[in-house]
């Protein structure tokens, strides 16, 4: 109806008069009721038996078992000084994808950060475009004052993990003893390698939530404590060690020769108070580290050891019976021939006692004194010495040696082994030997920990022999011995020199030498054994007398003044 009164009528369109038929309608209402119902039916299966499903899934994404690291030992010398310690060493690290090297913004930051690092930009470059990592490592073991820099930078994505790595205060003097670990704290060498169990110590655990940065946002479970790492303390002394090094190094220098080995032993204990070689390496900078470096001569090499063998063949034939210091060794021309071949002394020292022999290093006399004694008799003596037999030492990398079976023996080959040529041994051992010399006969085990309990000896000599063979190697280093260098001023030295020529294949080189002097002080009742090998000396001089034991003389001197040894003879006085 208008406002005029009249009734109106409107035009309606057909799609809004016709009517969804019923059955339509009844489906979408039953689609509908069984979407919620689907949805219904998994949210109670998820709740009630699916649950340990999904709380898994959400801790593999999140949860996480920590290791919690024991502090590795410490290595340390006979009087408590640190050889091998941890030191704090972030390592920084990065989530490539929350950094952007291309943002102008943070590149002075990036190029600072890679001065700090150390390492190029480009490579930093290259590690922060790995968009495919959530992890990547910058560099591990920076030193601390670096980290404090790198946080102050404040660059998102970069983070720091606290870790440790080991610090040698010896550096290049103790470097074969304490050895070295790799990045990961796992002992490589020396000491650290031998001992590494025990250093180590056992990791315990620690389960975490963690976010997406690294961060620990709740503990879950139980916490297992780690066990700390045990000390070694060695029987080193890091003075006598010290003193060693640099005499060795000096010699080495000095003499122009390809290497180095000396030995400084406990003659009482059979302790090792210092083992040094040169060259050697910096246990705290390992990046150019050669195999020739980390060589540990003194154990690992074996040589001929020449006349140093030459007491130890009169003492057998002393223990024996078959000489006295007194008996007439007839050494002319200066040569002797045996099976064909022909032995010769440097000169012809013609009629000699048996204490002659020593004192001159005549091989010829060495060769009639073993011809007084069988095959059998010289081997069971040099093997009760440790000859050809694995050294009783938990050190990495001791050798055997190489010591024939008598059986297999012919008579030139007894002659030469009685100066030292036919069979081989490492300078540790032939220091080992010459215990037996210092301890009334008997040979003592050589121990590289301090150690509280006397050492158990093995009877080889009499205690007289081993005193007739003291005074005889006393002679050896007095004017008109072969050593009259190895003397030291205010204490009596014995000992004994070695040159040998270097094998080269099956023969020996004619102007390459081993020069080495072993020997004892003060001579009266030993202290310390001293051992020095120089390896081809080229300089000129290559004899032992005048090579190593100059080494010698210097080391007895400093050791036995450390060790609070009263001179036993006047100042200024020397042997004669």
């Amino acid at each position: 109806m208008n406002r005029s009164g009249r009734s109106v009528q409107y035009a309606t369109s057909p799609l809004l008069t016709s009517k969804t038929p019923v059955w339509r309608s009844k489906l979408i209402v039953a689609g509908i009721a069984a979407g919620f119902l689907v949805l219904a039916v998994r949210a109670f299966y998820v709740e009630v038996f699916d649950n340990q499903f999904f709380q898994h899934q959400g801790e593999v994404r999140f949860a996480r078992t920590l290791e919690l690291p024991a502090n590795r030992g410490r290595i340390l010398d006979r009087n408590g000084d640190i050889l091998a310690s941890d030191i704090p060493a972030p390592s920084i690290w990065a989530i490539p994808e929350d950094v952007d090297p291309a943002d102008p913004a943070i590149q002075p930051k990036l190029k600072k950060l890679a001065e700090l690092l150390g390492i190029p930009q480009a490579e930093l470059t290259r590690k922060l475009d790995a968009d495919d990592k959530s992890f990547v490592w910058l560099k591990r073991q920076v030193d601390e004052a670096v980290a404090r820099q790198i946080a102050a930078l404040d660059i998102k994505g970069i983070y720091q993990r606290r870790e440790y790595k080991r610090q040698y205060p010896e550096g290049e003097a103790a470097a074969h003893v304490a050895g070295f670990t790799n990045v990961e704290d796992v002992g490589q060498e020396g000491i650290e390698l031998a001992f590494d169990k025990e250093l180590a110590g056992k990791t315990g655990s620690r389960r975490v939530i963690k976010n997406r940065l690294g961060a620990v946002v709740e503990d879950v479970g139980e916490q297992v404590p780690p066990i700390e790492g045990h000390d070694i303390q060695l029987s080193l002394d890091d003075r006598i060690q010290a003193v060693t090094y640099e005499k060795l190094r000096d010699a080495v220098v000095a003499n122009k020769a390809r290497a180095g080995s000396a030995v400084v032993v406990d003659a009482h204990t059979g302790e090792l108070l210092a083992m040094a070689n040169y060259p050697s390496f910096d246990p705290n900078d390992r990046h150019n580290l050669t195999g020739e470096q980390l060589r540990n001569r003194a154990m690992t090499d074996v040589f001929e050891p020449g006349s140093t063998m030459k007491p130890i063949t009169v003492a057998t034939a002393l223990e024996l019976g078959r000489v006295t210091p007194q008996t007439i060794i007839d050494t002319n021309p200066g040569r002797i021939t045996v099976s064909g071949a022909t032995i010769h002394d440097d000169e012809n020292f013609g009629v000699l006692t048996v204490e002659g022999v020593i004192q001159k290093s005549s091989n010829v006399g060495a060769t009639r004194i073993s011809q007084r004694m069988t095959a059998k008799e010289m081997w069971d003596s040099f093997t009760s010495l440790g000859f050809g037999q694995k050294p009783q030492t938990v050190f990495p990398g001791a050798v055997t040696g190489r010591l024939r079976p008598y059986k297999s023996w012919r008579p030139i080959e007894q002659a030469t082994m009685s100066y030292g040529y036919g069979l081989s041994a490492s300078l540790f051992q032939i220091a080992h030997a010459y215990t037996a010399f210092a301890n009334g006969g008997k040979v003592i085990p050589i121990t590289l920990l301090k150690s509280s309990e006397p050492p158990v000896g093995v009877p080889v000599f009499s205690s007289a022999v081993a005193s007739e063979v003291r005074k005889m190697m006393h002679m050896a280093a007095a004017p008109g011995g072969t050593a009259p260098l190895a003397q030291t001023e205010g204490y009596s030295v014995g000992g004994k020199t070695g040159t040998a020529h270097k094998q080269v294949g099956k023969g020996y080189a004619g102007n390459k030498y081993r020069a080495w002097y072993t020997g004892m002080s003060p001579i009266d009742k030993p202290r310390v054994i001293v051992a020095v090998m120089i390896d081809e000396p080229s300089a000129g001089k290559y004899f032992g007398g005048l090579v190593a034991a100059p080494v010698f003389s210097q080391v007895v001197q400093q050791t036995l003044r450390i060790l609070n040894v009263l001179p036993d003879l006047p100042v200024a006085s020397q042997a004669h």
